[in-house]
């Protein structure tokens, strides 16, 4: 146990808890560094004092904008600076409904103090700490903090949410090319595939069918599936299929527990089946993980469908959560 770390197994999922860990780590270091020059600066105050010492006297709007930190954020940090003496927090002169702030002479001192010692020191380690690491390691948190300007992680975990939508004709397009892309792929393209992906409303929605698909938050069209219907009252889970650019995401996953679900609901989930290929190797674990299994008396039913059968499942009327 004691050289696992979750925050290292998560990855990119836990990107803001390891940066924070990250952060603490080196701010903890920052405090016992900044206690041992004897100065009263605190590290929380750091950016607050160096960006008045760059910039001059700013207003709190002003603080805020150039830290990049919301106005509470400057309001607390101004509070403590001027509780130790280093800030002065007085009404603009130019606009009474601003406050100004600027370094007193003892937070001036100061900073000519630490510039001289401390902060040298600490810029150099950072730089020995840095200096190897691929890309740039400032460059590439520059550049992360301008994508997130661009498109918040909210905005972005929204662009990712799945959702499910029916078949409409003007998504018939989608339905062919992915399914296209996805045989063409590993088999040949055959005569039952060009009648029903040419015209599925047709072959499957007029029949008594069912077409799904996959979209993101943003609209952008995934992957898609149907259920056609078959003889003796069975219902084939068929054109499943994810564009390769989507692949890993789990919009697989998500499209097909979606279907399950909705033909539980129906009381049919003992009438499923489907026809796949030995090939289709991840998507035969989906199947399996999702309660299918194999079974020779759908391959003799059903197996003469497509060429390329020669694996056959139903569904164990069982969904794995």
């Amino acid at each position: 146990m004691n050289n696992q770390d979750i925050l290292s197994d998560l990855g990119h999922l836990a990107l803001a808890s390891r940066l924070k860990r990250l952060a603490d780590s080196l701010l903890a270091d920052a405090s016992k560094i900044q206690s041992a020059s004897g100065e009263p600066l605190q590290p929380g105050q750091f950016p607050l004092i160096a960006a008045l010492d760059r910039y001059g006297p700013m207003t709190v709007n002003d603080a805020a904008a150039v830290l990049g930190v919301s106005q509470p954020a400057v309001t607390r940090a101004v509070s403590e600076a001027v509780k130790i003496g280093i800030v002065t927090s007085n009404p603009s002169e130019n606009d009474k409904r601003f406050r100004e702030l600027a370094l007193t002479e003892l937070g001036q001192n100061s900073v000519a103090r630490l510039k001289r010692s401390v902060w040298l020191r600490v810029d150099a380690a950072a730089r020995g700490l840095t200096h190897d690491l691929p890309d740039g390691f400032l460059a590439s948190i520059t550049e992360i903090e301008r994508r997130l300007a661009e498109r918040s992680m909210v905005e972005r975990v929204r662009a990712n949410t799945l959702s499910v939508v029916p078949f409409s004709d003007d998504l018939a397009g989608h339905f062919h090319d992915i399914n296209v892309e996805w045989i063409e792929a590993m088999f040949t393209i055959e005569p039952h595939d060009r009648e029903v992906l040419s015209d599925p409303r047709t072959h499957i929605i007029d029949n008594g069918g069912q077409i799904y698909f996959v979209q993101k938050g943003d609209g952008e069209i995934l992957g898609t599936c149907a259920l056609a219907a078959a003889e003796g009252g069975f219902i084939e889970l068929t054109k499943m299929a994810v564009l390769k650019s989507a692949r890993g995401q789990g919009a697989g996953e998500f499209l097909l527990r979606f279907v399950l679900e909705r033909i539980r609901g129906l009381g049919q989930l003992d009438r499923l089946f489907l026809a796949s290929n030995k090939k289709n190797v991840a998507a035969i674990g989906l199947y399996q993980k999702l309660g299918f299994v194999h079974d020779p008396d759908i391959m003799r039913r059903f197996g003469s469908l497509y060429e390329r059968c020669d694996v056959a499942m139903s569904h164990s009327g069982h969904i794995p959560s």
